[in-house]
């Protein structure tokens, strides 16, 4: 059977480091107002489009934006510790602004090539690929032929889609600038291992009536 499967990739809603333009990563930062109603909006969507199963990433922001398109569904969510966000290192907390008026040089490195260049003490960004690669096969093989719900983090979902459309992971800050808060990006993964980009940042809003 060659049952593909396809991932509604979504980006976790606002959180005050967010709103800020600072990095989180690993850190456990909770959601804004502005990201309960973005999460809210997925919930609406997810009501209306009636995925067939929900995973997320383990960190509560990815959690919360999870929990209303879980309770439209009736459906608990399922954990994947493989969709955490990448660790950005001596840069958690902080914005890449602030960051190069500190080290200009180490930023510069970074905006040229972020694989190559990695933040100070980050994860490696090549390593975190692989890991949300893997995920995200994991949960197609969960899944064949259904339509899966996945809530993760923008750094971490850009490299993964790098690699599974065989874009260069050094130009993931140019070919996805930025994955929306609780937006749908739609991936269809087959059982050959091929892939292929069905969406790209579709808003939840614009199935509010």
């Amino acid at each position: 059977m060659s049952a593909s499967t396809t991932l509604l990739l979504a980006r976790h809603g606002q959180t005050i480091w967010h709103a800020e333009n600072r990095y989180a990563g690993v850190s456990d930062i909770g959601l804004t107002d502005e990201g309960r109603a973005q999460a809210e909006a997925l919930g609406r969507w997810a009501g209306v489009h009636r995925p067939d199963a929900i995973w997320t990433s383990p960190l509560s922001r990815a959690i919360a934006t999870a929990d209303p398109a879980c309770r439209a569904l009736g459906v608990s969510p399922h954990r994947e510790p493989g969709l955490r966000e990448c660790d950005f290192g001596v840069v958690e907390g902080r914005t890449l602004a602030e960051f190069a008026a500190e080290v200009p040089h180490a930023a510069e490195a970074f905006r040229a090539d972020p694989v190559a260049y990695p933040f100070p003490d980050a994860e490696n960004p090549a390593a975190a690929a692989a890991r949300g690669t893997q995920a995200l096969r994991r949960i197609a093989a969960a899944h064949p032929g259904e339509r899966v719900l996945v809530v993760a983090h923008n750094t971490l979902l850009r490299l993964t889609l790098c690699t599974l459309l065989s874009i260069p992971l050094g130009e993931y800050r140019r070919v996805f600038p930025r994955l929306r808060n609780a937006a749908i990006t739609e991936l269809r993964l087959d059982k050959d291992g091929s892939a292929a980009l069905l969406s790209l940042n579709v808003p939840c809003e614009q199935d509010r009536s």
